[in-house]
């Protein structure tokens, strides 16, 4: 069970830092609207990110006291 936490905590972290790839790209090329668009999108998995690493933290640590 606690690896799907830590699954899911890294298809986050994948995602923000693609959005966060793709906001400085469209920054770059001074399509700042695209681009914060982006960064807005990259915080949002930013967040999701660690509130599914804060939660399988949970889940290991319940799973090492139970060993």
């Amino acid at each position: 069970m606690p690896n799907d936490s830590h699954q899911r905590a890294a298809e986050f972290h994948e995602l923000a830092a693609h959005a966060h790839r793709a906001a400085a790209a469209h920054h770059g090329k001074e399509d700042h609207q695209t681009g914060h668009e982006h960064s807005k999108q990259a915080m949002e998995h930013s967040n999701k990110a660690m509130q599914w690493s804060q939660d399988a933290y949970r889940k290991s640590g319940k799973a090492a006291a139970k060993s």
